[in-house]
Order: structure tokens, then sequence, then C-alpha cells
């Protein structure tokens, strides 16, 4: 046995230790992420007794795989992460005793085919059909390939499979029902142009922990009569066809953490019965035709307080009306566990990693794994109206919060400077008006602001995070001023510039009389001269008169 934790071996160390291999009889060969380097060793499928070999994670180790025939006792291969590429040998099929075979993330192409346990071969170049081992294996992982067809019975090597990944292939057709006779735990097939009717066994078999056929061509309705022994904590059927109204038997889902039916045709009013489920983290029905409130029943009553929901998108919907005050208290505030959203109580969920794609920080992101500290409010391009309530700002731990694209109106709650971890704030396209709180300075996480096309006035907060945001940040406000606005506020008056303002306008009026007092002077004169003129003339006619 040869393990090695950790260390460099360079190439030529490497070649010495093939030598020193094929001089003992190795079992047990672990190498796995210590930076080797150079091409793979030949001779070492040569050794009969090896029974595990672990390489992986070298990526500086190269060349192609050989005959592997000779290492007939082989029980784990791990080449996972490597730079090997090449044809996988078909003598890799004769390993009669091979239980978990691990080739992800190479350049690999080629069929396989053996008895095992664990069958991983994600992220290649694989292409053709899928290779099915024997009925025997429980972990079946052909993700990130090029494959295009299955065969038609291959239901019939999944009898003891739990776990199996199609996701990112092109396959195509339908999903058989003869899937509902299997013991699968997980299924993705996500990425795909499967299409028809998704089997109602899917969500109802009791076995289901993951389904995931997210971005399909999938069609219908859901079933209605999901059973209380509904053990999925998974849902993902983003990007499909399934229309209709969500069945209220959802609800005896209880383990239920994750439901993506985003981009549906889905028509039905807000599920606040979903607020029953005490495990459900992330709800994503954006894309829909949704309408009515948002966190009422129909009879009027408050929805229930979905007591762990971390990530909720209802955009693009038709969703009206007011937002409730009272709803967003019965969310819950805090959430700063800051660990990864998983499956870890279940053994065979724990190798799945659930994924969400939201609208956050103005782009589209895909996170491929979810924090519990990830919390985001996404509620755009609906018919909201009515004032945006205070209570939000009590989520002290939003991440993202984007009301755009509404018709909300009143001022932006000064409350919001109580979610001092926000990082993307937008209320753009809506018709708000007032100031813009002097208190959002205090969000010093902010990185994303968006309040343009509203009806804001007065002057834009000047320091802190303000001073790192762009005119369109602000833009279609005609009532702001400052910058970054081309737009300046007028100056206030301060006691110096009404003292001078007094002194000049005493100075005007001064001057005025002055000017008025002199022109009528001047007026006078020349009157009293002309008078004085006319006397002389008269005097002058009557003298030459009289002579």
């Amino acid at each position: 046995m040869i393990l090695v934790p950790k260390g460099d071996i360079p190439s030529v160390g490497f070649e010495k230790l093939e030598f020193i291999m094929s001089s003992f009889n190795l079992s047990v060969l672990q190498l796995a992420g210590i930076n080797l380097e150079g091409w793979f060793p030949r001779g070492i499928f040569q050794l009969k007794y090896l029974r595990v070999l672990d390489l992986s994670r070298n990526l500086n180790l190269l060349g192609r795989m050989v005959d592997i025939s000779g290492a007939s006792s082989l029980e784990i291969l791990r080449l996972a992460y490597t730079g090997i590429s090449g044809r996988i040998p078909s003598s890799i099929g004769n390993l009669t005793q091979l239980i978990l075979l691990n080739l992800c993330q190479n350049n690999l192409i080629g069929k396989i085919s053996s008895y095992l346990d664990i069958f991983d071969l994600s992220s290649n170049r694989l292409q053709g059909q899928i290779p099915m081992p024997s009925s025997s294996a429980r972990i079946l992982d052909y993700s990130n390939n090029l494959f295009s067809s299955v065969l038609p019975n291959f239901t019939l090597y999944l009898s003891y499979t739990k776990y199996l990944s199609l996701s990112n292939n092109n396959l195509s057709g339908y999903l058989p029902n003869s899937i509902c006779d299997s013991y699968i735990s997980v299924l993705d097939v996500s990425y795909n142009n499967f299409k028809g009717h998704p089997p109602p066994c899917l969500i109802d078999n009791g076995y289901m922990i993951i389904l995931n056929l997210r971005e399909n061509q999938f069609e219908g309705e859901l079933p209605s009569n999901i059973s209380s022994g509904c053990s999925l904590q998974t849902i993902d059927l983003h990007g499909n066809k399934i229309e209709g109204q969500l069945p209220r038997a959802l609800h005896n889902c209880t383990a239920l953490e994750l439901l993506d039916l985003g981009r549906n045709q889905i028509t039905d009013t807000f599920p606040s019965w979903l607020g029953t489920l005490l495990n459900l983290c992330v709800l994503v029905l954006r894309s829909n035709q949704f309408h009515g409130s948002i966190g009422y029943l129909k009879d009027g009553k408050y929805g229930e307080n979905f007591p762990t929901l971390q990530i909720l998108d209802l955009a693009s919907n038709n969703f009206s009306g007011n937002l409730h005050p009272q709803w967003f208290e019965n969310l819950c505030p805090y959430n700063n566990t800051g660990q990864i959203m998983g499956h870890q109580n279940v053994s065979i969920a724990r190798f799945y990693q659930d994924t969400v794609t939201i609208s956050y920080k103005g782009s589209f992101i895909k996170f491929g794994r979810i924090w519990t500290t990830l919390t985001t409010i996404d509620l755009s391009d609906n018919a909201l109206e009515g004032s945006i309530p205070a209570s939000i700002g009590k989520l002290v731990s939003l991440r993202a919060l984007n009301m755009s694209h509404n018709a909300f109106t009143g001022e932006i709650p000064p409350q919001f400077s109580d979610m001092t971890a926000v990082e993307s704030l937008d209320l753009s396209t809506n018709m708000l008006s007032g100031e813009i709180p002097q208190e959002l300075m205090n969000l010093t996480f902010l990185s994303i602001l968006n309040l343009s096309e509203n009806q804001l006035e007065g002057k834009i907060p000047q320091s802190r995070q303000f001073a790192t945001f762009q005119s369109g940040s602000f833009g279609g406000n005609k009532g702001l001023c400052g910058l970054p606005l081309p737009k300046q506020c007028d100056a206030p008056n301060t006691p110096n510039d009404i003292h001078m303002k007094s002194s000049s306008n005493s100075v005007d009026i001064v001057l005025f009389i002055f000017v008025g007092v002199a022109f009528g002077m001047g007026f006078a004169t020349s009157i009293l001269m002309k008078l004085d003129w006319i006397k002389r003339w008269f005097c002058n006619v009557n003298s030459a008169n009289m002579s």
C-alpha cells in the first residue's frame, strides 16, 4: 500500500515510483491531489494485485489510458480531474471486480461497460448511446457529455440503481413509465430535450428524494393525487411547458426544501398553503401566469409564515394589489448559519448538489451551491401597487431585493437601512416619490442600486456607498439633483447670504430714491428755465411794439 496525503512528486520521481511498483505486490495506490506531473505510467495496469488506484486531482498528469486488462483485481479506479485524454480502452469492460469508476472532468471518448457499483463518466466528451453497466450499479452519472440516446429498455438495468444523472446531454424522446418500476431516489435529466408528460409516479412513488427535470420540453399538468408518502426534498421543473394549477396535494411533501417551477405556463394564485412546509428554503415561480395578491388566502386570511424560506422569486407574473406588511413580518428575519444547502441526512442524496438560477445584482446567475446565507426576494415585473411595506426592513439577512417594474407609490421606507447585509436593491420603474432616505447611506455592503424611472426628488446622498453609483442608478427622476446627475441643486441660503441680500436691497432702494429725486429736480429746473425764457420773450415782444 502506498498512500501520499500531500506534497509534490515531479515527473521524474513518478517514473522511479513506477519501477518500485513493479517490484511489489502492490494493492493500494493513492496519490490524489499531490500535483503529479508528466506522463501517465504505462505499466501501472500490469499490477495484477492492485485493488485501488486513485490518481485524481492531478491536472498536470498527461497521456492516454492503455490496455487495462492486466489489473484484473482492480475494484476502485479514480482518474477524475487529470489531463488524461484519448479513447477509453475497451478492456476496461473485462474488469469484473470493478465497483467504482470515476473518470469525470477529462477529455476521454469512447464506449464502456462493466459490473460496477458506482459508475461516474461525468464531464467528458462521450457521445452516442449511453452504455449501461450491469443491473448491480447503485450510482450512475453520465452528466455533462454528448450522449444522444439511451437503450429502449434501459430501465431494465436500473434494478438496484438509486442515483441516475443524465444531465446536460443531447437526449430526446419520452421518459418511459417503466421507470416507475425502479427504486431510484435521485433522478436528474435536466438540460436535455425530453418531451411528453412526466410519469406521475416520479412525484408519488415514495422513493424519490430528488427530481430534476429542468430545461426540457415536458408538458401537461402535475399529478393531483400526491399521497402523504411523498419523500421529495427537491422538485425542479424550471423551463418546461407545465400548465394548469399547482396541486394542493403538494403540501403532503413535508420534507420539500426546493421547489422551482419557473418559466412554465402555470395559472394559479399565490400558493400560501406552501407555508406549512417547515423545510422549504427555495421557492421559484417566476415567468408563469400567477395572479392575485401575495400572502393572502382566498378567504382573506393571512397565509402561513414560510419559516425557513430564504429565496423567493415571483418575478414576471400577474400578481397585483398591495403587499401586506404582516406577511413580511412572518418571514424569518435571520438566516446566517453559513452552511451549504444539501441532503446530508440521506446517504444517496448527499452526492447531489442543488442549484438555482436567480436574478442577482442585475444579472442571471446560476448558483452551483446554495448557501444558507443567500437570501433574496424578487417581486419584479408584476402589477403590484400601493406603498412598500416598511416591515421588509426587518429582514436583516436579506442580500438582494428586486421590486422593479411595478406600480408602487409613496416613499422609500427609511427602515430599509436595517437590511445591513443587502448587496443589491432595485426599486426602478415604479411611481415612488419623496426624497431618497439619508439612512440608506448606512448600507455599507450595497454595491448595486437602481432607483431610476420614478418620481423621486431632492438631493442625492453624497457620502459612503452612494459616491460609487453611476448616473443610471438615478435617471428618469426629474426632481433629483446632485452628483452623479448633471443637474445641480440650488444652494441653500445662509445667514450671511440673507444679510448681503438685505444690504443689497437697501442700496437698491436708496439708489432708486436718489435717482428719482435727481430726475425730479432736473425736470423742475428745466420747467423753471423754460418759464423764465418765455417771460423774457414776452417782455421783448412788448417793448418792440411800444417803440
